[in-house]
């Protein structure tokens, strides 16, 4: 317990699934956490669930891809902390269809808000980072970047993150800012529900079908990707930085 006391961290899509679940474990360790999202009623729903934690609790309605918002926070963070230490990109949205049905709002929208967010989001806060030579960067991928039939803007997209967090990595490196990404696999939440009802069937029904092609005999839990992020928010991860690690209870990649 404790392994992020006197840390500052931004989670954004913290009000749900994953990204709760890193919330929660963040502030479980004596974190700072800024949640920063558009649902403004999950938001709410998270601060009282977190009563106990609300010194350290700060939640925010913005548009991940509006540098303006993103701005007005970051300047929120460094007046009430004076520092930032972590930020978790994992906001993220899904509209699913075959490539022939996929509308160009459909592909825009995913892009946007995957690789566009994770953009403004990382460029604003990496200034404070360096500044202070300490960051921890950690992108939420996904094993559909490895190409997922019916994700062609969604795997674009989370192909695009595990290149900018590469490049990122190399970038950052001599300020002593890791930057590290998460691929989820199948994991129960809200947008994988989402899934069975595109598909056109019962949630419990798709996680059977996913749960035989799963090695370790489970699907995943938000926890499991908390744990991750976890440990590369952590000093004792210094030296991993520029990694994709795949949480989906077998090889992947």
């Amino acid at each position: 317990m404790g392994a992020l006391v006197g840390r500052v961290a931004c989670v954004t899509g913290g009000s749900r699934g994953i990204g709760k679940a890193i919330v929660s474990l963040f502030l479980s360790e004596g974190a700072t956490v800024w949640v920063l999202d558009k649902d403004e009623s999950s938001l709410e729903v998270v601060k009282k669930e977190y009563s106990e934690e609300n010194n350290r609790l700060f939640t925010r309605i913005v548009d991940i891809c509006n540098r303006s918002e993103i701005e007005r926070v970051y300047k929120e963070v460094l007046l009430t902390g004076n520092r930032i230490d972590i930020l978790v990109n994992n906001a993220g949205i899904i509209r699913d269809n075959l490539l022939f049905k996929m509308s160009e709002d459909d592909w825009d929208s995913v892009i946007s808000v995957h690789l566009k967010g994770a953009f403004i989001c990382s460029q604003i806060f990496q200034e404070q980072m360096v500044k202070q030579t300490y960051g921890r960067i950690i992108n939420i991928s996904s094993t559909s970047a490895l190409g997922n039939k019916g994700q062609a803007n969604y795997s674009t997209a989370k192909a695009g993150i595990q290149g900018f967090t590469k490049t990122l990595a190399l970038e950052l490196g001599k300020y002593n800012i890791t930057v590290n990404a998460i691929a989820p696999g199948f994991i129960e939440t809200e947008m994988t529900k989402q899934t069975a009802s595109r598909l056109g069937i019962d949630f419990r029904e798709l996680i059977d079908k996913k749960r035989s092609a799963i090695p370790v005999g489970r699907t995943g839990k938000p926890e499991d990707i908390a744990n991750a992020a976890l440990f590369f928010a952590q000093d004792t991860s210094s030296f991993v930085s520029g990694q994709v690690l795949y949480v989906a209870g077998g090889p992947k990649n």
